[in-house]
């Protein structure tokens, strides 16, 4: 089995957040001490972080779930509970994020981005947080917040100067070997590459650019066929593509056909990708069956015949493609902060209520004291639930739904949760 893995599904569950106390102060000649019930601890988060030293998403193929540590639950004496230690789970660079729709979360395409993948849950607030002038002797308290969970869909986009494309069997392995230190299986029959590798070709001075050696492509790739998809999406990022023409294929196929095909799947895969700059590359010169193609370099990867053209032509190429390169004004954000606020939406006779405030002052407390459920309402009160409900046409006898809550509307400004 292949230890290069460039597509997976991650499950990430953030730590829920540790319950409040209920806890009253008793020492000795200490009459009536009152509440001292500390806040449990957050939830810690799980943040996805790309990692230059990560080269594929094999670490995700058996072990597809990550979870973060929960808060501890508060106790007497104002003792807060300690916060869940967070969980950075690293992920090669130029991962992209999607949920299970298909929708682009995040792009990791620097070394050392991070996006947020499941935030903890809130600790509970203990008993003494209550404490006012009413309440002199509050006898209720949070409980902690379910940290957020979600299946997600890692997808990685190699991250290359130039990409070597070519039909099976073109001697992209060979000559990936031949200019830089990666070892790539060599053999003489088609499809010895079934993934991608990387290599570092040292150029003039200090410069270098990274290499990647595309495993074949074939006709109808840009279908699916022969695994076309899952090629070609690594091309995509590449700055400068390198496009090797056999001139001693085994199928006897010429060299303007070959580029005719290379160059229409590309197209049909995504059509921008003839706009980046090209080389064109005639190969194994020194087996050669048919002449170069017009135009191309004549290389031999086993003798070393046009190496050095080759590598000069290409760092021009990814140095003009460096120099231009700008951040694009649609770039994907990388932390996408909750709707604030709240909105009220309509069916039949029920109205949901949506808004995090709302769900959370529902879902933390407990729902059979009655003294939170009267500060369940000065909350919703306060944060204007009762408002939008009126403004939505509400009418006594309606029920409303406040997250797993749904209670019966009582158009009194005293008791309206029944």
């Amino acid at each position: 089995m292949s230890n290069f893995v460039d597509e997976c599904g991650l499950n990430v569950k953030a730590g829920d957040g540790g319950a409040g106390c209920v806890s009253f102060r008793r020492e000795a000649h200490v009459d009536r001490g009152g509440p001292d019930g500390g806040d449990g601890g957050n939830g810690g988060d799980i943040w996805l972080v790309a990692d230059h030293n990560v080269a594929s998403l094999l670490a995700f193929r058996d072990y597809p779930h990550r979870k973060a540590d929960s808060g501890k639950h508060g106790s007497g004496k104002r003792r807060h509970g300690a916060n869940g230690s967070s969980e950075l789970v690293n992920v090669p660079v130029g991962t992209l994020v999607k949920d299970s729709d298909g929708n682009v979360l995040a792009d990791l395409s620097k070394t050392g981005a991070k996006w947020l993948a499941a935030a903890g849950g809130r600790g509970g607030k203990g008993n003494a947080r209550f404490l006012n002038n009413r309440r002199r002797a509050p006898s209720f308290a949070e409980q902690g917040e379910d940290g957020e969970e979600q299946w997600l869909n890692l997808e990685l986009k190699l991250l290359a100067d130039v990409a070597l494309v070519g039909f099976p069997n073109v001697g992209k392995s060979t000559l990936i070997s031949r200019v830089s230190a990666a070892k790539p299986r060599i053999a003489d029959y088609p499809f010895t590459t079934l993934v991608p590798n990387l290599g570092v070709v040292k150029g003039s001075e200090e410069f270098e650019m990274v290499i990647a050696d595309i495993p074949g492509l074939i006709e109808g790739a840009a279908d699916g066929k022969g695994l076309g998809h899952q090629f070609l999406r690594h091309v995509e990022r590449a700055r400068v593509l390198a496009i090797l023409l056999d001139l001693s294929p085994y199928d006897g196929r010429e060299v303007s056909s070959q580029l005719e095909i290379l160059l229409n799947e590309l197209k049909n895969y995504k059509p921008e990708l003839l706009d980046r700059p090209r080389l064109l590359i005639s190969s194994k010169a020194d087996v050669a069956t048919q002449d170069p193609l017009e135009g191309s370099i004549l290389l031999s990867s086993v003798t070393g015949e046009g190496v050095q053209e080759m590598k000069y032509k290409l760092e021009l190429l990814v140095k003009e493609a460096r120099e231009a390169e700008i951040t694009s004004s649609d770039e994907i954000v990388i932390h996408r902060p909750p709707p604030k606020g709240i909105s009220v939406y309509r069916e039949g006779s029920i109205y949901t209520v949506k808004g995090r405030q709302a769900e959370r002052a529902v879902s933390l407390n407990d729902l059979t004291n009655i003294e939170a459920l009267e500060y369940i309402q000065f909350t919703l009160e306060k944060i204007g639930v009762n408002k939008a409900l009126r403004k939505a046409g509400i009418r006594q006898g309606d029920y409303v739904q406040i997250g797993k809550l749904q209670f019966e509307y009582m158009d009194d400004d005293e008791h309206w949760i029944d």
